[in-house]
């Protein structure tokens, strides 16, 4: 066991810790999206399909979901300060490679090893903060962290569109240089390694459930990101994969289960509040990466905006976020409890799902947005803080890393599921709607007539020929349709999301507690 008082810092150091591990976090998260919006520019230049391309975001999203649980187990095994300024440089070189590769089958490896560093960041980050901070202050420190996580996917895309649209793709990653190069100055500098009561020798090291561990992720990770595009379970990969999955968790859990050196210590979510802690960390990673990739397709599929733009509408909602933070953290502070709060987000965010579901229209535009994303930073800022808060707040020591190891894989893999189910969801319900509008548009329909005629009018007005006129005007009415329909799948997207939150509410009611053996984080605030 390790000594928590001896981890508290004071002062310049606090300070300098604090903004080390924000922005180390802050790149992790900004790196899963600023991809996105390089992939054509990528196609072009290295000559890769479209397939092959996406494989440069699938690749950093296995080895993330690879290696966030065990980050914990590497911490002792290395010395977190060591194991932290190892995934940083991991991180760094792999973006100057990645940024310097010249065929698509380099730059997929070496995101990948990207990954392997980045995943380290993020929770590395939320436990070396947890622990420099008195208990008093906690929940200050995970509003300062938790901000870097909640605003960097929304920061990606903006930034990515400004890089392509004024210099070249390799620079989106090397831009991480030299914010690499100081984190890791600072960290060797400034972080304090706990002491651990024992390392294991090589003979003792949980091999096999390190194996199983990467061959269950990896498989799941690949069948979240590649499902929609191979048409699920009637591709081979996927269901053998997806079987490869459920039996390498089911044999993972009991091999950690029942060794005696578990490289994922899965005894600590005998805590309930750690328990619902991961439960909401996957709905909240849904919500967050699910509503951040609906919103820009929708802009730019329907309003027919470039990715900068896109990115450019999400960021008053990411302001919101930042402005939230502190409040939250000083209500956590002065006592306010973390249910009430949690379940105040979880209504708030199922306000914006409504608003957003209630102003889309074909003529929907991007200042209609901004008070229901207003909405879902405020929603966003009441859940992210008091969720990180009561997942670690009654663990002790080593457990602090190993429950932030679960919540943040639990908030990748939600984010993973969220993004993976709702472009199944879009393009199911896309057809479903499609059917139904056309089954309504009856040729021998007055109104129908009428409207062709109109639109035929229009072009022969234009100079258009009689036939060519008709086609063109079938084929419009045919657009518009698939316009409505584009809509309505979207709009479905917003109430199943919402709908989510909302049953997440009798869940905090019933089963968020303030623990009586042990002191919550908002109970050491009161005193």
């Amino acid at each position: 066991m390790l000594e928590q008082n001896s981890l508290v810092e004071y002062g310049a150091r606090r300070v300098i810790i604090t903004i080390t591990c924000v922005f180390c976090a802050l790149l992790e998260v900004v790196d899963t999206t600023i991809v996105n919006v390089a992939l054509n520019d990528m196609k072009g230049s290295l000559g890769a399909t479209l397939n092959e391309v996406s494989w440069v975001i699938t690749a950093y999203a296995i080895a993330n979901v690879i290696i966030v649980p065990m980050t914990s187990w590497l911490s002792q095994q290395f010395g977190r300060t060591n194991y932290f300024a190892a995934s940083v440089i991991l991180f760094t070189v792999s973006s100057f490679l990645c940024g310097n590769a010249s065929g698509i089958g380099e730059l997929i490896v070496f995101r990948f090893i990207q990954g392997l560093g980045g995943g380290a960041l993020l929770v590395t980050s939320q436990t070396i903060i947890t622990e420099i901070y008195p208990v008093e202050k906690r929940p200050m420190a995970q509003a300062i962290y938790v901000l870097g996580v909640i605003v960097g996917p929304t920061l990606g895309p903006p930034l990515g569109g400004y890089i392509i649209e004024h210099s070249a793709w390799p620079n989106i990653f090397y831009i991480n240089i030299p914010v690499g190069i100081i984190a890791t100055l600072l960290t060797l500098m400034y972080v304090k390694s706990p002491k651990y009561s024992e390392k294991r020798k090589p003979g003792e090291v949980d091999w096999l459930g390190i194996g199983l561990l990467t061959v269950s992720v990896g498989s799941l990770q690949y069948v979240l990101e590649k499902g929609q595009e191979e048409d699920w379970f009637s591709n081979t990969t996927i269901l053998v994969l997806s079987i490869v999955a459920v039996l390498g968790t089911f044999l993972f859990i009991w091999r950690e289960l029942v060794y005696k050196y578990p490289v994922v210590e899965l005894r600590v979510l005998k805590d309930s509040n750690l328990r619902i802690g991961v439960i909401l960390s996957f709905i909240m990673g849904f919500g967050l990466y699910g509503s951040t990739f609906v919103i820009p397709l929708y802009t730019q599929s329907i309003l027919h905006w470039n990715a900068f733009q896109a990115g450019m509408l999400m960021v008053p909602s990411s302001l919101m976020v930042a402005f939230m933070m502190p409040v939250v953290g000083k209500l956590i502070q002065g006592g306010a409890s973390q249910k009430l709060l949690i379940t105040g987000g979880m209504l708030i965010f199922f306000l914006f799902c409504l608003g957003c579901y209630g102003i889309m229209t074909p003529n929907t535009s991007g200042d209609d947005f901004f008070w229901p994303l207003m909405l879902r930073g405020v929603g966003m800022g009441f859940l992210s803080v008091p969720v990180s808060v009561m997942s670690l707040s009654t663990l002790k020591g080593v457990q602090i890393g190993q429950g932030a190891a679960f919540t943040g894989m639990l908030r990748q893999l939600g984010g993973s599921f969220g993004v993976a189910l709702i472009s199944t969801f879009i393009s199911r319900q896309n057809m479903a709607h499609r059917s139904t509008l056309v089954s309504k548009l009856d040729i021998y329909n007055p109104d129908v007539q009428h409207r062709v005629a109109q639109l035929k009018g229009g072009m022969i007005a234009k100079g258009m020929a009689p036939n060519v006129a008709e086609k063109t005007a079938l084929t419009m009415l045919d657009g518009t349709v698939s316009v409505q329909a584009t809509i309505m799948s979207y709009m479905d997207v917003f109430i199943m999301i919402g709908g989510m939150f909302l049953v997440c509410v009798p869940l905090v009611i019933l089963f968020v507690k303030r623990s009586k053996t042990k002191v919550s984080l908002a109970d050491a605030a009161g005193h």
